[in-house]
């Protein structure tokens, strides 16, 4: 190994120790004014409403989108209904229809229940953001928006979703009224960067 290879090794050896020691960013250290952690706070809060009711109305058919008679806790199918008929023609009509099983549907199921509780206390919101996005990606291309007729084939209610989980993780907007500078002080979370 040359001089400068050993240089350059020991340089990245140092950065990932500091990094790895390097206490975790609070909130008020990326978002500097207390009116914008409040916005946030309260973007979070609405943010995960929107996963947590998809959850409840799915499970227990509370006949808003879901009547009582297709309600998971009654025998429905929840991700499969959707996945079998309701998916608009296109491209990957075919690979969204093989998705249609059971399987996916508890997937579908923990998914949003996961997502909105991580996002309603503030914690793993980094899991939260990424599992959220790809749900709400898939879903966007499942009902296949760029066909004549869609309201929007750029941007639909999908993409604003996953951007605000996003915007959500990257502020650690979970510590304003919730438990994200508890959850991000705890050792297990410490060596585990990846569960902020």
């Amino acid at each position: 190994m040359t001089t400068a290879a050993v240089a350059t090794s020991a340089a990245q050896t140092a950065t990932r120790a500091r990094t790895a020691t390097a206490p975790l960013k609070l909130e008020k250290d990326i978002v500097t004014t207390p009116g914008a952690r409040i916005a946030l706070a309260v973007t979070r809060y609405a943010t995960a409403f929107v996963f947590l009711w998809a959850f409840l109305d799915k499970t227990l058919g509370l006949g808003y989108s879901t009547p009582v008679e297709r309600a998971w806790i009654n025998g429905g199918t929840p991700a499969q209904g959707f996945l079998a008929n309701a998916v608009a023609e296109g491209p990957l009509q075919g690979f969204f229809q093989s998705l249609a099983t059971p399987a996916v549907d508890v997937i579908f199921m923990l998914g949003l229940l996961g997502i909105g509780a991580a996002v309603l206390l503030g914690m793993g919101l980094r899991i939260a953001a990424v599992s959220g996005t790809a749900m709400m990606v898939l879903m966007y291309l499942a009902e296949w928006p760029f066909a004549a007729g869609s309201t929007n084939p750029i941007v639909d209610y999908h993409i604003v979703y996953a951007l605000v989980l996003i915007v959500i993780a990257a502020t650690a907007a979970g510590d304003t009224w919730g438990l994200g500078a508890q959850w991000k002080s705890l050792p297990f979370v410490q060596r585990n960067r990846w569960l902020v």
